[in-house]
């Protein structure tokens, strides 16, 4: 990949100028200098030159990095697919390059391009970088009093101050709104004058605001793996844990039904809380770096990634491996004699802080939370990854580039959403409350199982995609696809 780089330069070909609406010039574009990616020449990579900030389209830039897969049969070529994998801050020019083959169908990658890019400030799109040694001091994000809180506030805001000075303007604009607009440059410079896409995880916050910014410009969008901008800061926690402890849950009666579960026949539950307990005492360490003490944090964060799969017998013999093995002492951990590179590619706050209103001001106001992520998952104790996600906007600045709002879209065509009945982070509650606001322009299709993927669940959940994407079939209101396997 050619490397992003963030210059200063004057007005650039085919942005639009300072008085039309950001990201809403049609007339002009820029183009898109295509290569062999150098990792897999079957596929083209290149940059665009975008705005840091499209309200100053005259300043600072940086280059946007594009992946392209040209569709297989041209004789059948439907048009554009830009794909986005989630995150915030997973590569889609690595979906487009190494995943894609594997991920569509044939048919998909016979009659579209499939495009992936980085949106800014993620992979080879000007990454936010932050310091290593500071981003290696993080302290808890349980924090037990005022003291603690204050702790947790005041590196936040060394930490932000950090990824500042090390990434430039960028890192005050990469909000998902920013990303949007970037989305209809990449349309333009693509020469399309309406484009598919298929967003998943966090991807569909991007679909869904481009179908608000840009909805007379899309032919077919599918979601899947939703994600609700509405929630505010409890609304957002609770419905996270909730979705971690129903896949605990599932994760436990599919070892009671399943021999081969590492501890099919015990109280699962009672060993897992038994687990945790001990990671509490500092008695539970990692078999991979026997100096370090595993907490019940670390433990959880580990169940939600097996949770995605699902991956119930990593699972199942991972916690059968820590329990049976002795209580450890508690030692100091030792530091690795590799030294860190001073900096490193951060951009999951830099993204979240500036898309979510999520800032507890006090002790008080955030135990309050923590209790209520405890009451809706007393196994899972919350869902690690969003309770890490807000306990690091503790300290920012109020206000919010793209804050929560309930969707308003008017001009999108029909768009599919599918979304787990049993997904680890992306709760089903989240797809049905963005149906209910959406409901004259998605179509919402359940898949009745477990796990954060959707599309390759079953010919059930592949078809309903594909047929939408490539011949605009819409599946029947009341649609669902069965869970595969025993999940």
């Amino acid at each position: 990949m050619l490397a992003a780089g963030l210059l200063a330069g004057s007005a650039m070909p085919g942005v639009a100028a300072a008085s039309d609406p950001p990201g809403r010039s049609s007339t002009t574009r820029e183009t898109i200098d295509w290569k062999p990616c150098p990792k897999d020449t079957t596929a083209d990579c290149g940059t665009l030159r975008l705005p840091v900030d499209w309200a100053r389209p005259s300043g600072e830039t940086f280059d946007l990095a594009v992946a392209r897969r040209k569709a297989a049969d041209p004789g059948r070529r439907v048009g554009v697919l830009l794909v986005n994998p989630g995150g915030p801050g997973a590569s889609g020019v690595e979906f487009a390059v190494d995943d894609a083959p594997a991920h569509f169908s044939a048919d998909i990658q016979e009659r579209f391009d499939i495009v992936g890019f980085d949106p800014r400030g993620v992979g080879s799109s000007h990454p936010v970088k932050c310091s290593s040694e500071l981003l290696d001091q993080q302290p808890s994000v349980y924090p037990r009093n005022q003291a603690e809180f204050d702790r947790l506030a005041d590196f936040n805001r060394a930490l932000r101050a950090d990824c500042r000075r090390h990434t430039g303007p960028l890192f005050d604009h990469a909000d998902t709104l920013s990303v949007v607009r970037d989305m209809d440059a990449l349309r333009r410079a693509l020469g399309e004058k309406k484009i598919n896409y298929f967003g998943h995880s966090y991807g569909t916050l991007i679909g869904e605001q481009y179908a608000e910014e840009y909805g007379d410009r899309i032919r077919a969008m599918a979601l899947t793996a939703n994600i609700d901008h509405s929630l505010g800061a409890r609304e957002f926690l609770v419905s996270s844990a909730a979705t971690a402890e129903d896949s605990f849950h599932q994760f436990v009666k599919w070892c009671d039904r399943t021999s081969s579960c590492a501890l099919h026949g015990r109280d699962v539950t009672a060993v897992w809380d038994g687990l945790l307990a001990r990671a509490d005492r500092g008695e539970v360490h990692d078999p991979e770096s026997p100096d370090r003490a595993l907490t019940a944090n670390d433990i959880a964060l580990f169940a939600v990634k097996a949770f995605y799969g699902p991956y119930w017998d990593e699972l199942a013999t991972y916690v059968a491996g820590l329990d049976a093995r002795k209580p450890a002492e508690r030692r100091g951990s030792e530091r690795s004699q590799q030294a860190d590179p001073e900096t490193r590619a951060e951009p999951f706050p830099a993204v979240f802080c500036q898309d979510w209103r999520i800032r507890a001001k006090d002790y008080r106001e955030y135990a309050r939370l923590t209790q209520a992520e405890l009451r809706a998952a007393p196994h899972m104790r919350g869902s690690p990854r969003a309770h890490k996600g807000a306990a690091g906007c503790i300290g920012w600045p109020d206000e919010v580039n793209n804050p929560q709002h309930r969707l308003r879209i008017t001009e999108a065509p029909t768009i599919l959403m599918l979304n787990s009945l049993h997904d680890p982070a992306s709760s089903f509650a989240w797809a049905a409350n963005v149906h209910r606001q959406t409901r004259g322009t998605t179509v919402l299709v359940p898949y009745a199982g477990a796990g954060h993927s959707v599309y390759n669940r079953s010919d059930c959940t592949r078809d309903a995609v594909d047929d939408y994407l490539t011949e605009l079939r819409i599946p029947s209101a009341g649609s669902s696809c069965a869970p595969t396997g025993t999940h």
